[in-house]
């Protein structure tokens, strides 16, 4: 194969991140949730019930950040043309005909 067909793992990921774009969601809300639940139980101070609502609310900006991120991809993906057709090819455009 040649050495200018080859993907940089970068765009390898980019590439599976385009195609997964929910699965990547849900997996940046479930380590924040993750990670901040580590973090806050480090503080002796906090009940568990205000652990929990830390946690909830970080993932929750996560969550918020990882889907402007997937929409930037998406329109990224849909200016360069890289996925631009892939959306009208499964939907037969002639069957919405506008009515004369």
């Amino acid at each position: 194969m040649d050495a200018s067909n080859q993907k940089t793992s970068f765009e390898s990921a980019r590439e599976w991140i385009s195609d997964h774009k929910l699965r990547t969601v849900g997996s940046l809300w479930l380590s924040g949730i993750v990670g901040s639940v580590a973090y806050n139980w480090s503080k002796p101070s906090m009940k568990t019930s205000v652990r929990l609502i830390h946690a909830r609310l970080h993932a929750q900006a996560l969550t918020l950040a990882a889907l402007a991120g997937a929409a930037a991809v998406e329109y990224y993906d849909h200016k360069t043309n890289d996925n631009a057709q892939r959306y009208p090819s499964f939907v037969n455009m002639n069957s919405f005909a506008q009515k004369k």
